[in-house]
Parts: structure tokens; sequence; C-alpha cells
């Protein structure tokens, strides 16, 4: 496969990826950062998968059911068909709450003919780091490690559980199932049983997808793309994950290779704030409650990443064992840049504080606590603002003044100011008016340049970076003043090839980057469109949508060359861009 084509399948407490042929080649359980049991994508000797083995005269198609996340694979031969429906069970139970086991259900049903097929079940628990013995027993195939750390997985199925294990041929006479489970079941498992799991799950997803708001261009990619950030939501916390994977490469053979089953408070807050614009303010709700109660009170320690239940130690370590992506070294787990600063982080908290002040409704408890946060923002964007830091990519190199994080101190003091007006406490604003101003003029002033007619990415750079794009939809600038109109057009020169674009072009701790950011890509085409070059940006929009897999799917990354994904998948960053930009074409129709 020289493409990410997989599907993700989940349930707001782990996911599995599948790919175009119908193999679970990633899954960790029982939650999204927990040690993988299929991690075949890092490793195609060693990992581990879950896969039907057919002839050749078979073809496959794959697709969505109909707004949900819910998988189907069909193998069709001409005269023998059988179709594997992929789901880890979500829905609501009578008390309320939610039924989302640390599951994966492949409901196997016949379309025609006697189809034949072996199972490839080879689990490699632990990051395949142990040998994993297999055994079947009375009710369930069963397999654990002997050494290093203990785990163990459980799969329930109607087939022959010899055959199963030994990947002997299966002929398909009608309907069949297989639950692969991180837990022992204490009830007897069916094809009933399954089967009715199925047809709940797939009416909470449909559910889900008929309250997203409604737009008149681009629905079904919006649709889409919601369920996909909803699926990398953490439910149990309200954290939203990067991306469902670990270790995906910028660039094939190259080392740009990272954890992303994290949440960043900068791509997270993002998503949460594409999420309640599309109708479901629960999820902005719980995602503010996750920064609540992450956050010290009156503490400047904030960390630009969390772990998905609020843990802040996510030492890096390799895992030399495993060969990487299509050989891409090395293999991480945790993420080193959680000890960076990075002083965007605290606009971006103060603009999701904003947003939940004028879009919901809060307690009096909460607004206190919420008042408590924003004071400690402010004292920290103060003391803070005028030191250099890592920026939006996490340089692991020399601090800087980068542009986006000076603008980002500015959103922080807008915020407040706009927050406080709303409470009607007025003592601390008119320090913080002061400041505002200041940091705008400092912006203004150091990170403009004549010589290039655009923002840089930092104090007295020529270099462009396209984080400045931003500038606008923060509200630091009008799409009509001609300095972001001068900014968008030398950033399409300079960092535009075809349609897709660089984050920046100047060299990092690992050289030139080799590779288009998507969302970057999907906020240049906004700027076009808030400028008045709709019809270009339309163009580059519909390309840009060609250029994902099967499914509608992104990830981090676009190879300019070949248009193949790259990074981590699916990336919530880019599909937040997606909707982001597909709403607003839908506005300016309205408006002309």
């Amino acid at each position: 496969m020289n493409n990410l084509n997989y599907g993700i399948i989940g349930n707001c407490q782990s996911a599995a990826l599948i790919s175009e042929k119908g193999s679970i080649d990633w899954c960790c359980l029982p939650i999204f950062d927990s040690a993988s049991v299929f991690a075949k994508l890092l490793d195609d000797k060693k990992g581990g998968s879950l896969s039907f083995i057919i002839t050749d005269d078979y073809s496959i198609s794959q697709e969505y059911l109909w707004q949900t996340n819910i998988l189907s694979t069909t193998y069709d031969n001409g005269i023998d068909a059988f179709q594997v429906i992929d789901f880890m069970p979500r829905y609501q139970q009578e008390d309320g709450s939610y039924y989302t086991p640390p599951d994966i259900i492949r409901f196997i049903r016949l379309l025609k003919g006697k189809p034949q097929f072996s199972v490839q079940y080879d689990p490699r628990l632990e990051y395949a780091s142990s040998k994993v013995f297999t055994t079947i027993e009375e009710e369930y195939i069963h397999s654990q490690t002997k050494d290093g750390k203990y785990d163990s997985l459980f799969l329930y199925s109607d087939l022959n559980y010899s055959d199963i294990v030994n990947q002997q041929t299966i002929t398909l006479t009608g309907n069949a199932y297989l639950l692969v489970s991180y837990h022992e079941k204490l009830s007897p498992q069916s094809l009933d049983r399954c089967y009715l799991k199925f047809q709940r799950t797939k009416t909470y997803w449909m559910d889900w997808s008929e309250k997203t708001t409604r737009y008149p261009i681009y629905q079904n990619e919006i649709v889409r793309s919601a369920l996909t950030l909803k699926v990398l939501s953490y439910e149990k916390s309200g954290a939203v994950l990067a991306a469902a994977t670990t270790s995906l490469p910028e660039t094939i053979g190259e080392v740009r290779n990272w954890d992303y089953r994290f949440c960043w408070i900068r791509d997270a807050s993002m998503v949460i704030k594409v999420i309640a614009d599309l109708g479901h303010p629960l999820s902005a709700r719980k995602f503010l409650q996750f920064v609540i109660n992450t956050i010290p009170d009156k503490d400047e320690k904030i960390q630009i990443m969390y772990g998905i239940n609020g843990e802040r130690d996510l030492t890096e370590s390799f895992l030399d064992h495993l060969d990487g992506y299509q050989n891409s070294q090395p293999v991480r787990i945790g993420n080193a840049a959680y000890i960076q600063k990075q002083n965007d982080i605290y606009g971006i908290l103060m603009e999701v504080i904003y947003r939940q002040f004028v879009e919901f409704e809060t307690t009096l408890e909460n607004r206190e606590e919420l008042w408590t946060i924003i004071k400690g923002i402010t004292k920290i964007v103060e003391q803070h603002w005028q030191e250099p830091d890592k920026g939006i990519w996490e340089l692991r190199t020399e601090d800087r003044h980068f542009t986006f994080s000076k603008l980002l101190c500015w959103v922080a003091m807008d915020r407040a100011i706009k927050v406080g007006e709303i409470l009607g406490r007025n003592e601390p604003l008119k320090d913080w008016k002061t400041l505002r101003a200041e940091i705008y003029e400092d912006i203004y002033q150091n990170s403009w340049s004549e010589e290039v007619q655009a923002y840089t990415q930092s104090y007295g750079s020529k270099d462009l970076d396209a984080s400045t794009l931003l500038m606008e939809q923060y509200g630091f600038i009008k799409a009509t003043d001609s300095r972001f109109i001068s900014t968008v057009q030398a950033t399409e020169k300079e960092l535009c090839r075809d349609g897709l674009m660089y984050r920046y072009k100047n060299q990092d701790d690992f050289g030139e980057p080799s590779s288009s950011f998507t969302i970057c890509s999907f906020w240049f085409i906004d700027s076009l469109n808030k400028i008045g070059e709709t019809k270009k940006a339309r163009k580059y929009f519909d390309q840009l949508l060609s250029y994902s897999n099967h499914l509608g799917l992104f990830s981090e990354d676009i190879d300019f060359e070949t248009k193949r994904l790259l990074g981590n998948f699916p990336q919530a960053y880019s599909h937040l861009a997606l909707i982001e930009t597909a709403i607003n074409f839908s506005k300016t129709m309205e408006n002309n």
C-alpha cells in the first residue's frame, strides 16, 4: 500500500485503522494511548493484524455506511460475495450512559454464493515487544504475553476456532461474526447480540450526524470530517486527540516521526470551536471541563499538550524493535514537545473560554473557575509575552520571537477584556487594554517586512510562514486590509506549490521540509476566499479534496510530487480546517 488508504472506526474510547483490503493494521486497547494489540502499520512483519485471506479473483470495495463511523468492506468474485461490517460499539443505554467497550466487532454478511476465505488472526500485544501465546478455550480464543509486561486479548466468534487459529479455509454459508475484546465477556456472545450492537451503533452515529448543522455546499465532506473529529474525542475526560497514530513519517525514510495520541490544547480547542459551530455544544463543554480540570489554578505551569487523561509527563521513548512505517524509523511513544514553551497556548485557551461565555450557559461556580483561569493567564502573558519561544511548529532548536506566538498573546488579552466586559469586572480592564495595545503595536512594527511586503515568521526575518494567514481569523486584521492581502499574496508566491502549501521553507531542526502540511493548504485557500479570490480558492479546494484517501480522510501531510498522504492519521487539525474552509465558502455564497 503506497498510501494511507485506511478507514478509522472507534467509539470515543479507542480506535482502529482498517486497510482498504479489510485488514486491521492498527489498534490500541483498552484506550487510544494504550499499547497496540495490532501494529502492522508500523512493522509489516512483526506488528500483527487481523485480516481475511482471499484468492486473487475477488475484487474489494470499501465505504462508510451513510453518515456513520461504521466501515463496510465487500469481497466479490462475481459468483461469491460477502461483506464485512466493522465497528466499535457505541450507543446510549437506558440509564443515559454510553456503552463503549474496548471491542471491535466484525459482522460478516453473506451476500451470495459460498465465498471462501481464511482468517489471519495475529495479535501482537504491547507494541509487539513480547512473544504472544494463543490458545483455544471453550468460549474464546485467548492470546497473552508470557514475558515482559503481561497483557491479553480475547476473540469470540461463531466460526470454528481451530479454523481461525490454523488459518484453515472457511466456507461461508450464512452470516457470522468476529469479536475482539480486551476483556473477557461475562455474558455469552452470539450473532444476534452482535447484530443488535451494530444496529444500535448505526443509529447512534446517524442521529449524531443528523444533528450536525447543514450547509448548501460540501455537506458530505463536512459531515465526514465532523465524524472523524468526533471519533478522535476521548469521552472519559473530554480530551481531543491530534491523531489516532504514532510515528507515521512526514516524509518516507526520514525521522520526523511523532506520537500524536495526545491532546494538544491548541489543536483540540480549534476542534471544539468547529464542533460547536456544527451544533454539538456538549463536546465543547466537555473539552472546557478538561481544560479546567487540567490547568493548575493560579499557576503558570500550563503545558502545550497533555495525555488524554490529563497526564503531564509524556516522556518520549523509542521502540527500536519495530521497523517503522515503510522502514521509517524511529518509532516513538510519548512526545518530548510536552516540555516546550509555546506562548500561543494562552491565546488559544482564552479563545475557548471566551466562546464558552458567548455561546453557552455557565453556572456561577463555573464562571468563577474560568475567571480565575483568565486572571492567571493574563498575568502570565504580561510577564512572558516579550520572551521568545518554540512557536506553533514546535521547533526543537533555538527560541525565536514568532509572529504567531505574539499574535496569540494579543488574542489572550483581547478575549480576556471581552469576558471581563461580559461579567462586568471592569477593575482590571484598563491595564489589560493598555497591554493589548502594546502587543498589537509590537507585532505591527516588528513582524512586518517592508522588503517582503508581508508579516513574516518571526521578528527580523524574511521567512514566510503559513500561520500568519490566521491573523485575520483571530481578528487582528481585516481581510480588506492591504497588509493582509499582501501577506496572502506573498505567502502564495513563496510557499504555494500547485495549490499545496509548505508550513515554511526555511530550514528547521531536520533541514528544509519536503512535504505539504495539509492544514496550511486549507488556511491558504480560506484566505484566498476572504480576500475575494473565491474562484481560485474553490479550484484549489476541489483539487485538495481529491487528494484525500478513498474514504475522504486526510493525514497531516501530502507529498508534493505523488500526492500520497503522509504523517499521522487521520489528523484532527486537517479535518477541522477542511470544515472551516467549507463553511466559509457557504457564507461567501450567502453574502453574494
